[in-house]
């Protein structure tokens, strides 16, 4: 049924590829993706692509440039071979928070991946959540942006009952995403003003809505170095929530993260497989992760036989 398409995937989502392949009833394509002993990628297809609707998966997550540069090698070395269409799946976005100037003579990282990405030859971008839907439009080629928020929702769903549960933002910036939860999930809305009155103190964290006997549920699109969440749930405990768990699609969960989330108020942290994580995360208890895999499989046989994808944003 899908005999012309032809998945591949680098070595940060082996472990996705490998369930939305089994979904799709189609085999991880052959691909040896190795390191020279100077540090260079080196990229071998080893069966025929030519013609194929190709898709390509690999997340910018650590080691972030040797992941970036893994998928570019591919997308070109299948070019080179005459593949059809190549779709560089991207479950996680890397970059995608240096989206504009916030400084004289900053980058635009986010803009520069995406130039990038289609030189390389790429011509789709499948992704999950991006930080700024406006990355879009750094694309001249058309770009797919799936939400995770459907599969998150279902699981909070199960915690308890609507009654008991509040969602929160960490931050202003999250306010859009945490409303559309509180909206689907029947919830009230809780926002965190974090400030900082003078330099090196730290910060301030006030808790706009009423938390106080709530079980307080933090929307979030990722974690990272874990800081923010990690103070708003414990501000969120100061003004009475009965529990605190935190939710986000990309658990990137760098540095001291996992450490900040084991010896937190956080209760539990759910998040998706958009990023593999480390033994060290794998371990930590407090961490759900639940499965984009069949989100992503429709999204790919959709494009495949040239179908809207549309229904899958939502």
């Amino acid at each position: 049924m899908l005999e012309r398409i032809r998945i591949f995937s680098g070595n940060a989502n082996k472990g996705l590829s490998e369930k939305i392949c089994e979904r799709l009833g189609v085999r991880l394509g052959k691909a040896e993706v190795s390191t020279f002993s100077d540090g260079e990628t080196m990229v071998e297809i080893d069966e025929n692509v030519r013609g194929m609707d190709t898709f390509v998966f690999q997340s910018t997550c650590p080691p972030v440039n040797i992941s970036l540069m893994e998928l570019l090698i591919m997308i070109d070395a299948l070019k080179r071979a005459s593949a059809d269409r190549i779709t560089a799946v991207m479950p996680y976005y890397g970059y995608a928070r240096q989206d504009r100037k916030v400084a004289p003579r900053a980058p635009i990282t986010a803009k520069l991946v995406a130039d990038i990405l289609t030189a390389a030859g790429a011509t789709r971008v499948l992704s999950v959540d991006l930080h700024a839907g406006q990355i879009q439009g750094f694309f001249n080629i058309p770009v797919d942006n799936l939400y995770a928020a459907p599969i998150l929702i279902e699981y909070i769903k199960g915690l308890y009952s609507n009654d008991d549960l509040i969602i929160v933002s960490p931050d202003t910036g999250g306010v859009v995403r945490a409303r559309a939860f509180a909206k689907r999930l029947g919830t009230s809305l809780a926002i965190v003003d974090k400030r900082r009155d003078t330099p090196n103190e730290s910060q301030v964290m006030n808790i706009i809505g009423n938390v106080k006997g709530k079980r307080a549920v933090i929307v979030d699109d990722m974690i990272d170095t874990a800081g923010t969440m990690v103070q708003a749930a414990s501000a969120l405990r100061e003004e009475g929530a009965v529990e605190v768990f935190a939710c986000c699609t990309h658990a990137v969960l760098s540095g001291p993260a996992i450490d900040r989330i084991k010896s937190s108020d956080l209760k539990e942290v759910i998040v998706t497989d958009t990023v593999q994580l480390n033994e060290k995360a794998q371990s930590c208890k407090q961490i759900t992760v639940l499965s984009i895999a069949n989100l992503l499989s429709e999204a790919v046989k959709r494009i495949y036989y040239n179908e809207s994808v549309s229904s899958l944003f939502i």
